[in-house]
């Protein structure tokens, strides 16, 4: 059974374009394109499209707006197509909070003469995107907490606990829900590798830093991490963590993919596992593959670890959960907005 598409984009070369590599690939079915937001949703309406491709720049409603109304009056999965400019990439991160499933960042802006360079990205995170869950937001989760700052110069350097997480598709809108539920005052760094392209983490630690107690920033090569401050790995970087004389310092490399995968949620872990004396907790959220199984499985042998996993019921895609859940290693199964009271009471003992 095919999967049906609507294509959305204000660019008859990029409609064409889109609807070409989907039907070329044998089992997807594009059942209409839209020009702009309200075509798109009276034929939302009209034809129940399995998903949807949506440009996130186009005149009149625009792609976020649109974005909103898909997912009030009909939740499916939404793949948006974004430039990778500041603005681009900050919109990106907007619609991924928002409700959108996925992102694939167009090579060369708005209309893209070699979008034939994400032709597999595209049809891989359609086929994806078929097997996913849609679940509304709510709007209680994600208002900023009224609470001011501290620099984070004034933060405390680590002690004795580190937190570590591992996500991929639905990610951000799983970090927003976890984030934002951890106390200014944590007794940990948090290191997280989500995967995504160069050019948008640095709108992602921008976004959770605004909604969150903790400070996110993205990290750098080489500076020691500070309790109640989350590093989220730059896009196209592995992360490393390991022992410095004065504390805990980040390691970023170009070393070749992992699995696919750079970052890499098994470098992290991995890394983290050769460090002793330290309570570590680690979190593997939704998304598709295994990456951060064979880290898991690393760090459960170094001892004095609390994994958790997002549960099937929260999981945008349940396959790195999944993965992770049947090495045993796992210590607790949580909903995504349980698992930030499960990482402080590890902590807090």
């Amino acid at each position: 059974m095919s999967i049906t598409v609507l294509v959305v984009d204000d660019s008859a070369f990029m409609r064409k374009l889109i609807t070409d590599f989907l039907e070329e690939s044998g089992f997807i079915e594009v059942v209409a394109t839209a020009r702009n937001g309200h075509d798109a949703l009276s034929k939302i309406s009209q034809l129940n499209p399995d998903i949807i491709t949506l440009d996130i720049e186009m005149p009149g409603l625009n792609g976020l707006q649109t974005l909103r109304r898909i997912m009030e009056e009909f939740p499916r999965p939404v793949i948006m197509l974004s430039s990778t400019a500041q603005e681009g990439a900050e919109h990106t991160i907007q619609s991924l909070q928002l409700g959108a499933i996925d992102f694939i960042a167009k090579p060369s802006g708005a209309i893209s003469l070699d979008l034939h360079k994400v032709r597999q990205e595209l049809l891989q995170k359609v086929q994806m995107a078929s097997h996913s869950r849609v679940r509304k937001i709510n709007k209680a989760n994600i208002e900023p907490i009224k609470q001011e700052k501290k620099s984070i110069t004034q933060s405390k350097r680590y002690g004795q606990h580190i937190v570590c997480i591992g996500t991929s598709t639905g990610g951000p809108r799983a970090l927003q829900q976890v984030l934002p539920r951890l106390p200014e005052d944590l007794e940990a760094p948090v290191f997280i590798v989500q995967h995504m392209p160069e050019g948008f983490t640095t709108s992602l630690a921008a976004r959770l830093h605004s909604l969150s107690a903790v400070n996110v920033k993205e990290a750098e090569d080489g500076e020691l991490a500070l309790n109640g401050t989350a590093y989220i790995a730059p896009g196209g970087f592995h992360m490393k963590i390991e022992k410095a004389q004065n504390g805990l310092m980040i390691k970023l490399n170009k070393e070749y993919p992992r699995n696919g995968h750079r970052p890499s949620v098994d470098t992290m872990f991995e890394s983290i596992s050769k460090l002793e004396n330290i309570h570590k907790v680690a979190v593997i959220m939704t998304g598709m593959g295994a990456d951060g199984t064979e880290g898991l499985k690393k760090l459960k042998q170094s001892g004095d670890l609390h994994a958790i996993s997002e549960s099937e019921k929260t999981s945008i895609v349940f396959g790195m959960p999944k993965t992770a859940y049947q090495t045993k290693a796992i210590d607790a199964v949580e909903d995504v907005q349980d698992i930030a009271a499960s990482i402080l009471k590890f902590i807090r003992g």
